[in-house]
């Protein structure tokens, strides 16, 4: 399941050991192609939190990870980012930056 960030609270990703936020906007499509791939792999990893982001609505975030495309897949650890996927990645290639990052 994604969770929401709404007011830029990133609170809840700051004790997680891995979380993954994705950064996007409704009117982008290769966002909204994204979300339900994300979706699946939220279900898949249910140890990790994902977390969506909408860039419009969050812009001091966005700001702040100077996300410059959308969309974008930030890796978090303990609060910290630590990478950044930007553009439509298919599942396969999602699940193995997952992978990679969940070690």
């Amino acid at each position: 399941m994604i969770k929401e960030i709404k007011n830029n609270d990133l609170e809840a990703i700051n004790s997680a050991e891995l979380a993954i936020v994705d950064f996007n906007a409704t009117w982008c499509g290769p966002c909204r192609m994204l979300a339900p791939i994300l979706e699946e792999l939220s279900e898949e990893f249910t140890d990790i939190p994902f977390y969506a982001c909408d860039v419009d609505q969050n812009m001091e975030l966005a700001v702040k990870y100077n996300i410059q495309s959308i969309p974008a897949v930030g890796f978090f650890r303990k609060g910290q980012l630590v990478d950044l996927a930007v553009g439509f990645r298919s599942k396969n290639a999602m699940k193995a930056l997952i992978e990679a990052e969940n070690v």
